[in-house]
C-alpha cells in the first residue's frame, strides 16, 4: 500500500495534539495501530469503514470509530471509508441489501413505484426494517471481507514491487561487449 500517501494526506498527530481542543489525541499516538499506518491497522479499517458503510443506521462514523478502538484499527481512515456511503451511493447499496436480505427471509420485496411519504413509511416502514438489515449485514461482511483481503494483497504488491526496485538499483549493469575466454 503507498503508505508515503497515505502520510501526506493524513494529518500529523504529534503537531494535531499539541493544539489545546484536541490534547486528548495524545493518549491515542501512544497506541502504535490507532494512528500509524501499517499493513495490520490499515486494512482492519478498511474493513470496519466498509462493514459499517453498509449499515442504514445513523451515527456510523461514531461506531466505525468505537470499533477501530475496539480492535485496534486505524482510526481515520475507518472513519473516511465509512463516507462510500453517501447521498449519491446510499440508494444502491440499500437496495440492493434489502433485496438480498428478502430473499434471504423469503419476504415478497415491496414494489417501490409508489409515492413516498410520512404515510407510505410508517405502514411499510416495519416491512422494510428485517430484511434491510439482514441483508445489510450480510453484504457489509462480504464486501468488508472482500476489501480487507484486498488491501493486504495489495499492500503486499507494492512492498515486492519496492522490494525489486532496489534490487534492480543495487545490481551492477552487466557489460554486453565482454568477451568468453
Amino acid at each position: 500500500m503507498p503508505r508515503k500517501i497515505l502520510r501526506r494526506l493524513l494529518p500529523k498527530i504529534n503537531e494535531t495534539a499539541k493544539k489545546s481542543k484536541v490534547k486528548w489525541l495524545r493518549t491515542l499516538a501512544s497506541d502504535p495501530n490507532l494512528l500509524q499506518i501499517n499493513r495490520h491497522s490499515v486494512s482492519i479499517a478498511v474493513f470496519i469503514g466498509v462493514f459499517t458503510a453498509f449499515l442504514p443506521i445513523p451515527g456510523q462514523t461514531i461506531l466505525a470509530i468505537i470499533m477501530s478502538l475496539w480492535s485496534r484499527a486505524n482510526l481515520p481512515i475507518a472513519a473516511l471509508i465509512v463516507w462510500l456511503s453517501n447521498p449519491l451511493t446510499m440508494p444502491p447499496m440499500f437496495y440492493l441489501s434489502y433485496r438480498l436480505g428478502s430473499s434471504l427471509t423469503r419476504v415478497e420485496p415491496i414494489d417501490f413505484s409508489d409515492i413516498a411519504n410520512w404515510g407510505w413509511f410508517s405502514i411499510v416502514g416495519s416491512k422494510i426494517l428485517i430484511p434491510l438489515m439482514i441483508g445489510s449485514v450480510i453484504l457489509g461482511l462480504i464486501c468488508g471481507i472482500l476489501s480487507y483481503f484486498l488491501v493486504l494483497r495489495a499492500w503486499r504488491f507494492k512492498v515486492i514491487k519496492n522490494w525489486e526496485h532496489r534490487n534492480m538499483k543495487r545490481r551492477p549493469a552487466k557489460d554486453n561487449n565482454t568477451t568468453i575466454n
